[in-house]
């Protein structure tokens, strides 16, 4: 490795490496994808040997890449801890929390002022992202999100299951009938696209039946659902510990009493990498006090 090697390009390099992606190291360095990839195009050049794998829809690291980044990146994260130390005393710090749309708005906003009251010197920036993708942004320190499982490559703390609960307008419900465990009235369903058994399971579970030719609606987003609900759109299965806020305002009523239990659960998680920051140990103790009883 010769002179002419920059700090910028390596530090570039072991994003890359550790996320295999050039679009996730954009995102961490708030550049395109575009620019990591000339970065790296530029350090392999330098190197004289390529770093990494590429095809159509995949990128790996080639056996010199992966023992550079063995060895590159303690050293630049054992950098960036020197840099932080030397800091002057007053320097705030910020902490980067990734978190689903609707969680956000419905739980995770109006608790923040708990945290931000603790911890005054920390400054939080959110951001709500991809409500479905069970992954971790390189860009941010720590994320509450919905996992089907523990996930083993992140450090995760779970929080509560996720619950649905049927939910639609008061007039929605003014107009539903049933006759013992069958719905007999026009039973408009509202779906998650990412969740297009939800119906099914739940009518297993509760043992009622709606009409098989009922009407579906599929949107992409949680948010987008309730809302839908709430204008008479449909019936909805809805988060039961996110909806307090729908339900006691009025605008959606439970339709039955039977909810169902998913197999999925909110988890809080950070990079195994983090494990030792103080900010996020901080908020993780912070959040397991507040969201972990919401069962």
């Amino acid at each position: 490795m010769n002179q002419r090697v920059s700090l910028r390009g390596l530090r570039t390099f072991c994003l890359a490496a550790r996320h295999n992606s050039f679009r996730e190291a954009a995102d961490a360095l708030f550049v395109t994808a575009s620019a990591v990839s000339h970065q790296i195009i530029r350090l392999e050049e330098e190197i004289g040997t390529p770093l990494f794998e590429r095809q159509p829809r995949s990128l790996s690291l080639t056996a010199t890449g992966r023992s550079l980044y063995e060895q590159l990146g303690p050293l630049i994260d054992d950098l960036d801890d020197a840099v932080a130390r030397h800091r002057g005393t007053s320097a705030r710090e910020t902490l980067r929390i990734s978190v689903q749309p609707f969680f956000a708005s419905e739980m995770f906003v109006p608790s923040l002022d708990g945290f931000t009251k603790k911890y005054p010197e920390i400054d939080i920036e959110v951001q709500t992202s991809d409500e479905s993708a069970e992954k971790h942004p390189s860009n941010a320190d720590v994320s509450i999100r919905i996992f089907k499982s523990k996930p083993s490559s992140l450090m995760a703390q779970r929080l509560f299951a996720l619950k649905l609960v049927p939910a639609g307008s008061p007039e929605f419900k003014r107009d539903l009938r049933t006759r013992g465990k069958a719905i007999v009235t026009d039973f408009p369903r509202v779906v998650h696209e990412s969740r297009p058994m939800a119906w099914k399971n739940w009518q297993r579970v509760s043992g009622i039946r709606y009409p098989d030719d009922s009407k579906l609606v599929s949107l992409d987003s949680m948010i987008a659902v309730a809302r839908a609900a709430e204008r008479g759109l449909g019936a909805a299965l809805v988060p039961r510990q996110l909806s307090d806020s729908w339900f006691n305002s009025g605008k959606l009523v439970r339709l039955f009493d039977d909810e169902l239990e998913t197999t999925d659960a909110y988890y809080l998680v950070y990079r195994k990498e983090d494990a030792g920051k103080d900010t996020v140990l901080q908020f993780e103790e912070w959040a397991l006090q507040r969201f972990a009883d919401a069962a």
